[in-house]
This record gives structure tokens, C-alpha cells and sequence, in this order.
């Protein structure tokens, strides 16, 4: 039986984490009732209630895991660390606040059984404020005119990693790895899927402009 790797990355999202993981056991059992998975919850030094709810989560299903970073390492170090911790044939990357549809798993799946190495989410429309969507298309159209590999458009990192991939992570030697680039550069079969981007369920984003010109910059 082919085994699952969810990775979540966590930070002050003591409103989300228990809903979410009930969220992807119950797509788990309905769609994809033939694989393994486990649920690796990464938290990047929260400051609310979010490690005692993991720790809670973990005590109850042994398929639940947790990293708890002994500092914030960053929004793109975490995640990153976090993948090369997975086990499964394959990983699947989402945020944990639901504005990457838990529903849209079994159709990663679908496209990764067809031969796809790396299924990612492709951002068409989002419920996020207006401004923001087009401060970043503006983004994206500015850095593809900069790179001489093709960059992904409205990408977040939402998607599904085959473990070769992983590994071809794990042998790169990069202090300030950028997922997204490494994505668009080394070339692995991929197939990416469109979806609309929802509202947080709950609690507050930690991003602000400097975190988002931070990432802007270690992109270029």
C-alpha cells in the first residue's frame, strides 16, 4: 500500500490545526481509502496554543506527527526542512489556515498515478484582497522578465512532491532554499491544476509587506 506524506506548516494557527487534520482524515477515508498517510504538522515557534493542540492531535493518532522548530527559521526554511522529514512514496504540501482546498488531494493523487512527478496548484482567482492579488501578478510578471527558467505563475508551494524529487532535495546544498524556483528550474514532470484561492477559516495571516518583500527578494 502506497503511503501519503501531508506536510503543514504551522505558525499561531491554534484555530486551524485540529479542524484541518480532521479535514484530510475524512478525505483520506472517503476518497482515498487505499492509502497509507501520515500528517506532519511543522511549527515554526508559535506563540499562541498551536504545539499543545499538535501534541494533543499526536497523542490521539500515532499517524499525526510534529517538528517543532526551536526558533522561527522563516516561512521558506521550515516548509522546506519540513518536506525532507516525509516518508511517503509521495508529499503533499498545504498551508494550514484551508485556503488550499483539502478537496483538491485525491485529484493530486489522480494526476501522480498517472506518471506526474510534482502536481502543483496553480492560483487562477483568490478570495484574498484585490490589491494584494495584483501587487503579486505584477510580482510574478516582473521576475519571469528577470530568470532565464520559466517561473511558475501564482504559485505557492501548494502541491504534490514524488519522493524522487524529495530526495533531489535532500542532496541540494542550499542555505536559503526558494521551493518555488527549485520547482520551475529542475525540470521534473509536472502537471499543474487551477483552483481558486479561499479565505482563512480562522485567525490572522503572520505575513506583512516586510515578510512579503523578504520572500520577493530571496526570490530574485
Amino acid at each position: 500500500m502506497k503511503k501519503i506524506s501531508i506536510l503543514v506548516p504551522t505558525y499561531n494557527e491554534e484555530e486551524n490545526v485540529q479542524p484541518l487534520s480532521e479535514a484530510i482524515i475524512a478525505e483520506f477515508e472517503k476518497s482515498l481509502p487505499n492509502y497509507e498517510y501520515e500528517i506532519i504538522f511543522i511549527d515554526n515557534d508559535s506563540k499562541d496554543a498551536t504545539r499543545d493542540i499538535i501534541r494533543g492531535l499526536c497523542d490521539a493518532n500515532n499517524r499525526i506527527k510534529a517538528i517543532f522548530n526551536a526558533k522561527n527559521f522563516g516561512q521558506f526554511n521550515s516548509p522546506y526542512y519540513g518536506l525532507l522529514q516525509t516518508t511517503g512514496d509521495c508529499t503533499i504540501l498545504l498551508c494550514a489556515d484551508f485556503q488550499d482546498p483539502i478537496e483538491m488531494i485525491p485529484q493530486f493523487v489522480s494526476e501522480w498515478e498517472k506518471g506526474y512527478k510534482i502536481v502543483i496548484g496553480q492560483k487562477k482567482t483568490s478570495r484574498e484582497n484585490v490589491l494584494m492579488y495584483f501587487l503579486r501578478s505584477c510580482y510574478y510578471k516582473l521576475i519571469k522578465k528577470f530568470s532565464d527558467v520559466e517561473q511558475i505563475e501564482h504559485f505557492t508551494g501548494f502541491g504534490l512532491y514524488d519522493k524522487s524529487f524529495i530526495e533531489v532535495l535532500r542532496n541540494l546544498d542550499d542555505s536559503t532554499p526558494f521551493l518555488r524556483g527549485i520547482v520551475a528550474e529542475l525540470g521534473f514532470k509536472r502537471k499543474d491544476i487551477p483552483y481558486e484561492q479561499q479565505k482563512r477559516r480562522a485567525g490572522k495571516t503572520s505575513n506583512n509587506f516586510m515578510r512579503l518583500y523578504d520572500a520577493a527578494m530571496l526570490s530574485f
